[in-house]
């Protein structure tokens, strides 16, 4: 998955084992406060692919101003209806985000699908170094799927576009054996990510953190990406529309990865997210 962070091609930043207790224990201090504080790991000064165009979907007239980066901000379950109910069992292409998601507006023109079944790199963050799905949870194989306007895919994994301007998003995701490993996996792939909100000024960045529940165990949590121009305080920039993003989802006993890299702003981002949740 790319969505802003470069992919493929880099060198694989594992982290020590030892650290997951603490980034467990960070990440439910993290999901409580809405600020996720955590050490930017060396050699994260290389920049995303650039991204083209303004972005899409922007944040609604008469919204309330963005809160600071790292804020988590809950957003209502959408109205007329009722709580959804934690997803169970296997997960099937069935759970996975369709091209409809995007709609018209969002601009990105024909998206075609690519599927498999397996482990691979999910999300390489510059920032946080290459991993793979069972080197950071240690799970079996996932579902991954990959969203992309051009039809030529790369040689090692059908779900990238060989050309990284044609990826729209990827997906990856998997059911735990219960609820509450579910949550546990979810909170340790969103600590994959939070160290990129903090980043050297010129260097891409991740922005706050908005989370939407949409029932106790129906949640994702979702930040913009930002080109280096943007960043010159080391943070993302006040009064900027992201471009694009990464989401982390739980519904149940699944949960996944989504990264959009298809430049959307934050409605848009917002309807995305909230629709592949309901799908999860």
């Amino acid at each position: 998955m790319n969505g802003g962070p470069a992919r493929g091609g880099g060198h694989a930043v594992v982290r020590p084992r030892s650290a997951v207790a603490a980034l467990v224990a960070a990440a439910v201090l993290g999901l409580v406060t809405g600020r996720f504080v955590l050490p930017s790991p060396p050699g994260a000064d290389a920049h995303p692919a650039a991204r083209s165009g303004a972005a899409v979907g922007g944040a609604t007239q008469g919204a309330s101003a963005p809160a600071p980066p790292g804020a988590s901000t809950p957003a209502p379950s959408a109205s007329g209806s009722g709580s959804p109910t934690g997803s169970t069992g296997p997960v099937t292409k069935a759970n996975l985000l369709e091209p409809a998601a995007f709609g018209p507006d969002a601009g990105v023109g024909k998206i075609h699908v690519t599927d498999r079944y397996g482990d691979g790199n999910y999300a390489n963050a510059a920032c946080t170094g290459e991993k793979t799905l069972t080197e950071t949870l240690g799970g079996p194989g996932a579902h991954f799927r990959g969203l992309m306007t051009g039809t030529r895919t790369n040689a090692s994994d059908p779900t990238l576009a060989w050309d990284g301007a044609d990826q729209v998003a990827r997906e990856v995701a998997a059911e735990a054996r219960s609820a509450s490993l579910a949550q546990n996996f979810s909170q340790r792939l969103l600590l994959e990510q939070v160290p990129c909100q903090e980043e050297a000024p010129g260097h891409w960045v991740y922005g706050r953190t908005t989370t939407l529940r949409l029932a106790p165990d129906v949640t994702a949590s979702w930040m913009g990406v930002y080109q280096g121009s943007l960043n010159t305080t080391g943070t993302a920039p006040e009064g900027e529309e992201p471009c694009g993003g990464i989401a982390v989802l739980r519904s149940g006993t699944h949960y996944g990865v989504l990264e959009v890299d298809a430049c959307l702003g934050t409605a848009a981002m917002d309807r995305v997210v909230r629709t592949a949740l309901s799908r999860l």
